[in-house]
């Protein structure tokens, strides 16, 4: 026979699952977040922990996770978020010692790409950018979509929070684990490269997409089939702004990172920078094309209303000879031989059409009609 006290345990049950949900939401009886709930619902994407090249088996904990790497000399965090809330982002701060100012960074997400350092945690922060497929470009249309990246480095651990849909980390964290085993094995910094790298190397596949948009663009500008492409150049003038706010700021981080970085990381970055310096003067290249574009569209619609000024002037002159014959001819004089004249109407005719296909001939001819 069961017991009352086995009888009971499912109606316990059922009240002990929204209290702990409940808790999972408010905070646990310390007043600090709950980060041993797991994942479901929350902010954090993935937590690992890697030594000696590899990923140790196992779901950890952010908590379980940092307790774990420093309990090995070769061992380190790296805990993905995916914007995360404010009080998730306070207790993760509160367990890996992140300064409140980095943190009040991380949850806002309205920063300048930047390179901080906060005791033994550094601080870095991206804006990430990814672009956005569309038909034709229009004054709504959105070319280029912008998010922010933070890094923040500590001696053993790495903390990735990304905000917006660009660039991904998912691949990146499987290509390290999997092909790149060398890399991950040096530490958080390395996770750091990788995650940098990923990010410019979106800026490089936006700039090459958004070149190809400019050539579109361009061949609108002297094609005649086409309705004036003003307002797309200003549409994508407004996108090269956004994306120049993400890509041009990045490179004195990217310089201060070279004196910090350990020397056998620093080679990955500066080929970081190089791509970054090459994307940064492409962007360059293509605000002068815009303007450029502008400008010939511009001068393109004044030798357009001067065509038509002269078209309009044109075919006024060979009206004009018309409205002088009418006019002479419907004048009230008594005395005017050509009204008597048997000839004086077909002749009035064929003299005003003759005068007219002159001047056509004389118009044509100098480009004018």
């Amino acid at each position: 026979m069961v017991s009352d006290r086995y009888r009971n345990r499912p109606l316990s049950r059922a009240f002990a699952a929204p209290v702990r949900a409940m808790n999972r939401i408010l905070g646990t009886a310390d007043g600090r977040p709950d980060l041993g709930s797991g994942h479901v619902g929350s902010g954090v994407v993935d937590c690992a922990v890697y030594a000696g090249g590899r990923r140790l088996p196992g779901d950890f904990t952010p908590d379980e996770a940092l307790k774990t790497a420093c309990a090995r000399d070769d061992a380190y965090v790296w805990l993905g978020l995916h914007q995360p809330s404010e009080q998730e982002m306070a207790a993760i701060a509160h367990t890996y010692g992140l300064h409140e100012l980095a943190v009040e960074d991380a949850v806002k997400a309205e920063q300048r790409p930047k390179l901080e350092q906060f005791g033994s945690v550094h601080f870095l922060v991206m804006r990430t950018a990814r672009y956005v497929p569309h038909g034709e470009i229009t004054e709504n249309s959105q070319v280029v979509e912008t998010g922010q990246m933070m890094i923040f480095v500590g001696e053993h651990f790495v903390i990735t929070v990304r905000h917006g849909d660009a660039s991904e980390l998912g691949s990146v964290r499987a290509d390290l684990e999997t092909e790149r085993a060398d890399l991950i094995e040096q530490g958080p910094w390395a996770v750091a490269y990788a995650v940098t790298d990923r990010v410019v190397d979106h800026y490089v596949a936006v700039a090459d997409q958004v070149e190809s948009d400019l050539d579109l663009i361009e061949e609108g500008v002297f094609s005649r089939d086409h309705a004036s492409p003003i307002p797309a150049i200003y549409q994508m003038k407004r996108e090269l702004v956004e994306f120049r706010r993400a890509v041009v700021p990045l490179q004195r981080p990217l310089a201060m990172l070279m004196a910090i970085v350990p020397k056998r990381i620093g080679k990955y970055f500066r080929d970081v920078q190089d791509h970054l310096t090459r994307t940064v003067e492409q962007v360059s290249s293509f605000d002068d094309l815009l303007n450029s574009i502008l400008q010939a569209r511009l001068a393109q619609v004044t030798v357009d209303q001067n065509n038509d000024m002269r078209k309009i002037a044109a075919w006024a002159a060979i009206a004009t000879v018309w409205t002088a014959g009418a006019g002479i001819y419907g004048m009230n004089f008594t005395f005017m031989p050509e009204l008597t004249w048997k000839y004086g109407y077909a002749s009035w005719w064929l003299i005003i059409l003759m005068v007219s296909v002159l001047l056509y001939r004389v118009f044509r001819r100098s480009g004018w009609l």
